[in-house]
């Protein structure tokens, strides 16, 4: 069997409340969020989290024109929480797609407003 390389990250992009008000698909991929914790973006990445982060607070875009940002870090982006993402890093691309996924809905479940894709 092949060894997975570990050469993927997950992270966690704290939003401005702002995206609760002015983002209806954010609040309606969070029905049970009560205010009280903040709102977050969970991602995955074959880069640093810091240089993903830069990415999409830029509204960068591939070669080929395509955006590779996500809007609700460019617009709603404050900074990394790495205390909530740093414990499960470094993955394999397998494991990162997986974790995001979890993360994201074992922070919604602590009470977290969370987007991811």
């Amino acid at each position: 069997m092949a060894k997975r390389v570990k050469s993927h990250y997950v992270y966690v992009v704290e939003l401005s409340k702002r995206v609760w008000t002015e983002n209806h698909k954010f609040r309606a991929a969070n029905p049970h969020y009560m205010g009280i914790k903040e709102c977050l973006y969970v991602g995955m990445t074959g880069t640093s989290p810091e240089i993903r982060f830069k990415k999409h607070k830029s509204g960068a875009r591939s070669k080929k024109g395509y955006k590779i940002s996500a809007y609700v870090v460019e617009k709603f982006g404050l900074y990394l929480r790495p205390s909530l993402y740093e414990q499960y890093n470094p993955l394999s691309a397998a494991d990162a797609k997986i974790m995001e996924e979890r993360l994201a809905k074992s922070l919604q479940k602590e009470g977290y407003a969370v987007w991811w894709n």
